[in-house]
């Protein structure tokens, strides 16, 4: 396997672009200004917490897959995008050499969360940012980045006010 990060080129053939799979993370904050995130046994098996995370799908656009990947492992929750928190790169393994990480911010509006699909049997909790910097939280999504979601409740006060025609979404 070669070490080169797969591109594709434009229809001249004068372009190259870099090809990279993409991780999705959705940061869900409530009203009261706290992050969810799950523990999932089989996932996180040492009690780790993380926020809802998976990979964008062929044919979808980021804020479509960011809102499958919260139906999916959330249920029926009512939510409403408002913007990336945060962006960047990692090594995934040896076939995915390089990987976007895309952090998406969503406000809940409302529902019943019920883990699902691969998050099923999942413990579930809303974390003040109080609560996230006590030293024993282990979250393991986003690892070691707990500043991600410090930024999350910064742009969740920043832009929870914006007008509803952003896009009002119902998983």
């Amino acid at each position: 396997m070669s070490n080169l990060q797969p591109f594709i080129t434009n229809k001249k053939g004068t372009r190259r672009f870099a090809c990279s799979a993409v991780a999705l993370q959705a940061v869900v904050v409530n009203p009261e200004e706290k992050t969810l995130l799950l523990s999932s046994p089989t996932r996180n098996p040492n009690g780790a917490w993380q926020v809802v995370s998976g990979a964008l799908e062929a044919g979808e656009t980021v804020l479509e897959g960011t809102l499958r990947e919260a139906r999916e492992e959330l249920g029926n929750i009512r939510v409403r995008p408002l913007g990336t928190i945060h962006v960047q790169t990692f090594h995934y393994d040896e076939n995915v050499q390089y990987m976007i990480a895309i952090y998406y911010l969503l406000a809940y509006e409302g529902g019943e969360v019920q883990p699902g699909d691969d998050m099923q049997g999942s413990q579930y909790r809303w974390w003040s940012l109080a609560e996230l910097n006590d030293e024993k939280v282990n979250i393991v999504v986003p690892p070691g980045q707990k500043w991600i979601l410090e930024r999350a409740i910064e742009l969740y006060r920043l832009w929870k006010g914006q007008p509803r025609e952003l896009q009002l979404s119902k998983l």
